[in-house]
């Protein structure tokens, strides 16, 4: 079963990318973790994401279509990047979240792929 891991970081962890006396420290962990999920064979496919600050949002209301820059929404913390992993089940998708070096981590069920 395809799982996706949403790995939402805080504005200081995004900070910490940046900071090159912080940016060792914070590559280290993902390093870590990038390698074992790699290592396991569960990976399908993943991403680190620029912060939030260089997206571009679309929304439609009313039958118009609104483009801004800026996330989505305005929350504390940000989705910073994606895994989809295939493992049997929640639980094992669960066990790979609670090992990734951030405090955040939404995990969902992949739909069937569309033909």
């Amino acid at each position: 079963m395809h799982y996706t891991l949403l790995f939402f970081e805080s504005p200081e962890e995004f900070a910490q990318r940046k900071d090159p006396s912080q940016q060792e420290a914070y590559l280290a962990g993902w390093t870590h973790y990038v390698h074992a999920l790699r290592e396991s064979g569960v990976v399908v496919s993943g991403s680190g994401l620029y912060p939030p600050e260089t997206a571009t949002a679309l929304r439609r209301r009313g039958g118009e279509t609104l483009v801004q820059d800026g996330p989505v929404t305005e929350t504390k913390e940000q989705l910073g990047g994606v895994f989809v992993i295939d493992v049997p089940d929640l639980d094992a998708a669960l066990t790979w979240a609670a090992r990734s070096p951030v405090s955040a981590v939404e995990v969902r069920e992949n739909l069937a792929p569309l033909k």
